[in-house]
Parts: C-alpha cells; structure tokens; sequence
C-alpha cells in the first residue's frame, strides 16, 4: 500500500478518536508551556508614596514566522507521533523505489527568512501528468514550508553558538496530473548565513500526499490552518498544529474533526493557562508575605488599584529586595507610620495625637524669721501627731513644733512630666507624674538631700503619680460649650491661691457648661463632687469588730461669666460655694486605750495632710478609770478640726490690653465660711487662742480666729514670657483667716503654707528665652491669732519647660 492509496481511505474509527485524545493532549501541553512562558505577575506594596510592581510583561503575539525578541531557554520537543507505515507501491515512471517516510525528532535549525521560491508552473503550462505520485527526496531534501500558526507560541531561542545552521531549500514545485509523466522541478538550496535557532517541528522526510481537489483540502478555508492551493504554507511556531495540518492534509483527519480538535485543545490549555497564573500568582503572594512578614498587609496590597505613581520595573536587585523587605517590616510594626523624625525614621501614626509637656524647676530658698516669734513651745506640729502615734498629753515632753527661729537655707527641685492623648470623638485622656519629698498634696517640691525623709548622700528621689484624667470636650459653633473630667485632674474652678495651691489635684469628677448669649459675654457653671478621704477599708486594724466609715467628700458649684466689651478689656467674675462633708473632728465614743495603738471609732475624722493655722479639738473621748490613773497617765490624743467647712467665695479678675504685647491685671478673691460658730469652737479649740488672763487659775485665752480671707494682687507685663526678655512682675497682699480655709489645701509658700497668716508678696520674672526663665519672689507674713509668728521668704527660681 502507498500513500497515494492511503489518502483515499478513511481510518478506523477507533483509531482516530485515539489519535485525536492524543492530539488534544499535545496541543494542551504546548499551549500551557506558551502560556506558562507568558504569564505577567503584578504585585503591589503599599505604605509608600510610590508602590513597586514586580512586572512581569506577557509577550505580545506576533505575526506567524516572526520569530519574538529576546532569548529564551531551550525545550525539549514532544515527540511528534508517527503516522501509520506504508509501502508505496512502484510506479511506472518512478525513478526509484519509494520508501516508508520516518518522523525523526524536531531538529533545532536556524531560524531564517524563507526561501523566496522560483514562481511555479501553472497547471495550463506544464504538460498533464497521468497520476500524482509522491516524490522521495534524499535526507537534503529541504523541508516543506511550515503551515500557519493559530496560536503562536513563543519560539525557543539557543545561543548561536550551539546552532548547526542548514541551508534553506526551496519548496518542491508539484505537477498537476496529466496524463503524460513530466518531471518535477526542484529548486536548489541556497546556503544561508548562521542565525539564532529555534525549536521548529521535526521535519517529515519523503513527499507529502498532494490534495486531488478542493474537497480534499480541508484546511483552504481556514485562515491560519493551512495555505492555499496557489500559496505555499508559511512555518508554524507549533509542532501538534503542524501535525494535525499534515495529518489533515494526508487525509488522516477532517477539517471540522481537525477545527474541533484544535478548539477543544485551545480550551484546556486556556483553563489551564489560568490555573497555572492563579499558582503563580500565590506563590508570588507566599513570597511577598515572606518579606513583609505580615499576611494582611500583602493583602492590601494585592488588592490596591494602580497608581500614576506606581513604579514599574523588570529586574529588582538582591540589596533592593533586603531594603524593601526591612522598610516593609518596619512599616507594619509601625502601623503604616506617616510622621516622620529626623526625615527617615518612621513613627506610628498616634505620635500625632500625644502632646507631652515637661518643665524643671531648680530653686533656691532662704526661709527666715524674726525677732520676736514666740519660742516656748506654742506651734504643736498638728500634721506630724495625726500622721505618727498619737499624742499623750499627760507626758512629760513637747508634741512636735514648727520651727520658729532658725533660719534654714534649702536648695529644692521640681520636675514634671506628662502628656495630653487625642483619644478622638472629643475624648482626651492625660497623666503626669512630677516629684516630691513627700505625698504632700500641694507641693511637688524635693529638698535636696534632705534629711528627715528620702535623700541625703545623693539618694535617689521618688516620681509620683500626679495626674490621671480622662476629659470629654463638645463644642458648640466652634467654641468650648461642655467639659467633663474624671479622674485626678486640674482645678476646674476660677479661683486664686487663697483657696486651692497650683499644685493641687482634685480626685473624682467635674463638668462646666458656658455658652457666648450675646457677642463677647459668656456665662459659665461649673460643678463636681471630689472624694477628700475614704477611711481604712480594716479600720480599726487591731480589733476584730470594725468601725463605720468615716468618708470626707467635696461637692462644689460655680457660676460666673466672661465679659468683654472692648477688644482692650476682658472682664471674669465668679461666685462659688465648696461643702465639705465630714471635713471636721468628731469627738468619740467614750473608751480608755489601755495601749498607745488602741483606736477609737472616729480616729480617721483627723486630716490626713494638714500644713497650720486652723483651730483644731481633741477627738478621742478618754474615760479616766483605774487603768490611766483617772486621767492621770495614758492620755493619747488626736486632733481634728474644730469646725465645719462651707466656703462661699467670689473671685474676679480685670485684664487691660491696651499696651500690648503689656498687660495689666487686677485679681481679687474673697472667702467666708459661712459654717463658722465662733462659740461653739471657743469650747473645743486648743489652738488660736488670745492672751491668757494672768488673774483666773488654771485659765486658757479665749478663741481669736477668723472666718474669713481675702487677696489682692496687680499684675503688669507680658504674662506668657513666650521669648527672649518677656517680663512680668506682681505685688499682692493677703488676709487669710484661721478658719476661712481648710489650710491642707492653700498656698504652700506664703508664710511656710496654711491659713492664720498676712502679708505682702512681690515678685519678678524674665525670659532668657522661648522655653527658660527666672523669677524673684518676696514674700513677708505675721500671724493672725494666738502667739507670733512671722515669717520671710526669698526663692529664686530657674525654671526651664516644654
């Protein structure tokens, strides 16, 4: 059997559908492998102005027999499959005696420009030929024109080194039939410079079976799948497209079973072109969660839309890679950081929402007193008894004194720190710590090296927890409206050092509500509630019965406004009324301490802290029996205070502008408590008492405080000492009464702190520059009530701050 009789018989059924899955398979493969070759990868990071593409760009198809730029590795070849052996039989006229042709593997061969063919006879011009018979060709015999591509497929490109160019031949030009044998014209290969070379499909050796008619040759109609009769068919860049074109053409397969084939394979190669890019691409996405060592932030940025500013290169180096992958880490760690500090370090984004601030105070203070203070023991020390054991009266020593007349020269510092958090929604949230000799609540002062306490041979000083606040802010027009604080906070109230130290913290919670009613004139109230002292939660410690609580609060209420009628003058005037529960002592149910620990029940009505100049009782009602001698002995006392506390100030303050950056202020304060009961102390008071009446036995002066305080002090310069050579000085007087006050909570420095003391304060300050200056202050006070005590002052401050 030859071929010429094998294209005019159908193949078995069963065998070509084995054929065909074989062909389907193979167009499959190749069409993946020029998919997987073709694949673009884009992965973006995001965090930076300019995000990175690692781009991979997919080849762009080219026309068939174009070979594409670049240099590609090679493949190895699928094995073409051989079509089925035939012995042609001999014709007549034939030469020699045809043999079966042999598929040998696809040989890699130069790529070229093809052979322009010499023009064939037609078939009016060449003499008719009785019977189309298949031409043996020797090895050299140059290989068909490939057919057309459908898909084109990237070519695999050798270094020409490797290549063994062949020469070009011509294309085999084949007589019509006729019925006299003519020979067939060949046209002679033309030797061709050395070219890159390219994996083509494997040459068939022996001539192809040549169509009888235009029944036969299927592929005529189908662009890109076979030539035309009168053309000659151009190389396909695809070994199972070239193979099923030649098997159509033998006859083996049908056009519509070869489109079929083709269409199907196309389909499983696309299916899994997108398999192979979704594998692709989570690899891709494993190693970008590998460099940034974050999975979600690889997520975003998978997920980001392109940028115009998105940079796209090719080929990234090993460092640039070890660069993004650190600013990558430190990115996440940061939380997609946007401040920046010293131009490259990065800080995370709530950095913006903290506002610390930080001052240092170093001061000297010369503490002086007069002739004339009385010396003989008449200042008991009332904080250092209620603070230690108690006190027993009957003894044969002196409770603890404030000193009187020794000058002392103390050398102080002061340092605080805190910050205001942003917590968003109106919210703030803010501490301070700051320091202190002691956990006194109006001064943050530490004595260097002092002696009594912590210090001394440069021991370190402890921080305190000064400030913990949580504020809620809701304006309303753009201006303040309503304030809310909880916590341990600022003073909420407008008042002066008369009543509350600048130091001093309020423990609970406040709110203040103002509203502008008409241009420049805004009235306010402010109200809060504030825990001044909650008793021992074992209290008392050595008995098992325990004793009722004996808690001290603060309720509070303010109201005032704002006026300014002028742009040069500013007007704030305010009435308060401060209650204290409990403030008070209470004298106890009647018991004998039989030792100095022995509490009785109303032991925590004594002040926790206390500086001097309230009128203060004994508060433990001790029974004289058998086991104190009958009063005689064991006699341990506490103190407390011996009235109510209800205060009802008025403060104001008067601001002139007209010579600015100058300014010039007037402030005032009085206070009277309203609780006071002359009488009722005389009888309890053991304190603050007048001159003794030298003709009554036994006898004590009668009571000589006050219920009343009141200050005055004119300011002129530039208050805020924003830069270098503001200045500011101040001159006031005060009147403070015994009673007027709590004295735990006043001014700690005027006359040593507390109430029962007037005098005049002047006071000077400098900026040396935007965040340091110095001050001066004088401060001279005598006492009001009971024995004297005068006292004078000098501090001088460096104070540096943030």
């Amino acid at each position: 059997m030859n071929f010429a009789h094998l294209t005019h018989r159908r193949a078995p059924l069963a065998g070509r559908r084995q054929l065909r899955a074989v062909l389907i398979l193979l167009t499959s493969s190749f069409i993946l492998q020029a998919a997987a070759s073709g694949a673009d990868y884009t992965i973006a990071q995001v965090g930076k102005k300019n995000r990175i593409i690692f781009d991979y760009p997919a080849p762009t198809p080219s026309p068939a027999g174009k070979p594409e730029s670049g240099t590609q590795k090679p493949e190895t070849a699928a094995p073409t499959p051989t079509p089925m052996p035939a012995t042609p039989s001999p014709a007549p006229d034939s030469p020699r005696q045809i043999q079966a042709p042999e598929l040998k593997p696809a040989a890699l061969v130069s790529p070229q420009p093809a052979a322009t063919p010499e023009p064939a006879s037609s078939a009016s011009q060449l003499p008719p030929q009785p019977t189309p018979q298949p031409i043996l060709t020797p090895a050299t015999t140059p290989e068909p024109t490939p057919l057309a591509v459908a898909t084109p497929a990237k070519e695999k490109v050798l270094p020409p080194a490797s290549a063994t160019p062949s020469p070009a031949q011509a294309p085999v030009a084949v007589a019509t039939p006729s019925p006299a044998p003519a020979p067939v014209t060949k046209a002679q290969p033309t030797p061709q410079p050395p070219a890159p070379v390219v994996e083509k499909s494997p040459p068939i050796e022996g001539p192809l079976p040549v169509a009888s008619g235009p029944a036969d040759d299927v592929l005529s109609t189908t662009p890109n799948l076979a030539p035309s009769p009168s053309e000659p068919a151009s190389p396909s860049q695809s070994v199972t497209i070239n193979l099923i074109n030649k098997l159509v053409q033998r006859g083996i397969l049908t056009k519509d079973d070869a489109k079929e084939m083709i269409v199907q394979a196309q389909a499983e190669a696309e299916t899994a072109r997108a398999q192979a890019q979704a594998d692709m691409f989570a690899v891709a996405q494993v190693a970008a969660v590998q460099a940034a060592s974050d999975q979600f932030a690889v997520a975003q940025a998978q997920s980001a839309p392109a940028s115009p500013d998105d940079v796209h290169v090719t080929y990234i180096p090993e460092p640039v890679k070890m660069q993004i992958k650190e600013e990558i880490k430190l990115e996440l760690a940061t939380e997609h950081a946007s401040t920046k500090l010293s131009g490259n370090i990065l800080l995370p984004k709530w950095v913006d929402k903290v506002n610390p601030f930080f001052d240092f105070r170093m001061r000297y203070e010369g503490d002086s007193f007069p002739n004339g203070n009385d010396a003989t023991g008449a200042f008991p020390n009332f904080n250092a008894i209620n603070t230690g054991a108690p006190f027993d009266t009957t003894g044969n020593q002196f409770a603890p004194q404030l000193n009187a007349d020794q000058n002392r020269n103390q050398f102080r510092l002061r340092a605080r720190f805190g910050a205001d958090i942003n917590m968003g929604e109106n919210f703030t949230s803010g501490f301070r710590v700051a320091t202190g000799q002691n956990n006194s609540p109006v001064s943050t002062n530490q004595s260097m090296g002092y002696a009594n306490g912590q210090g001394g041979n440069f021991s370190k000083y402890a921080i305190w927890l000064d400030r913990a606040f949580l504020r809620y802010d809701l304006p309303l027009n753009d201006k303040p409206f309503f304030t809310a604080w909880a916590g341990r906070f600022d003073n909420p109230f407008f008042s002066t050092r008369l009543i509350w130290d600048e130091d001093l913290g309020f423990d609970g919670g406040a709110m203040k509500l103002q509203y502008e009613v008409l241009p420049g004139l805004t009235p306010f109230v402010t109200g809060g509630a504030f825990v001044v002292y909650n008793t021992d939660f074992n209290f008392s410690s050595n008995q098992p019965a325990k004793f009722k609580s004996y808690d001290k609060y603060l309720y509070a209420i303010q109201g005032g406004l704002e006026w300014k009628p002028t742009e040069d003058w500013k007007l704030k005037v305010a009435a308060s009324y401060y209650y204290f529960k409990n403030i008070e002592g209470k004298l106890s149910t009647p018991y004998a301490p039989q030792t100095v620990n022995d509490a009785s029940d109303t032991d925590n009505s004594r002040p926790s802290f206390a500086q001097k100049g309230n009128t203060y009782m004994a508060i433990r009602n001790i029974i004289p029996d058998a086991s104190n001698d009958y009063g005689a002995i064991n006699q341990w006392q506490y103190y407390g205070l011996a009235t109510k506390f209800e205060e009802l100030a008025v403060t104001a303050r008067i601001d002139y502008n007209g010579f600015e950056p100058v300014q010039i202020s007037l402030i005032g304060e009085f206070v009277q408590n309203i609780a006071y009961n002359k009488s009722a102390i005389n009888l309890i008071a053991v304190n603050n008492r007048g001159p003794i009446d030298s003709t009554e036995l036994y006898a004590v002066g009668p009571y000589d405080g006050d219920p009343t305080a009141w200050s005055v002090e004119l300011k002129f310069g530039t208050p805020s000492l924003s830069k270098r050579w503001d200045w500011s000085v101040d001159v006031g007087y005060r009147w403070i009464g015994s009673d007027a006050v709590v004295d735990g909570f006043n001014d700690s420095d005027f006359g040593l702190g507390g109430t029962n003391m007037k005098g005049f304060t002047v006071g000077g300050y400098l900026a040396l520059s935007q965040n340091v200056y110095v001050s001066l202050r004088w401060m001279g006070a005598d006492s009001i009530a009971g024995p004297a005590y005068k006292t004078n002052i000098i501090q001088f401050d460096i104070n540096s701050k943030f």
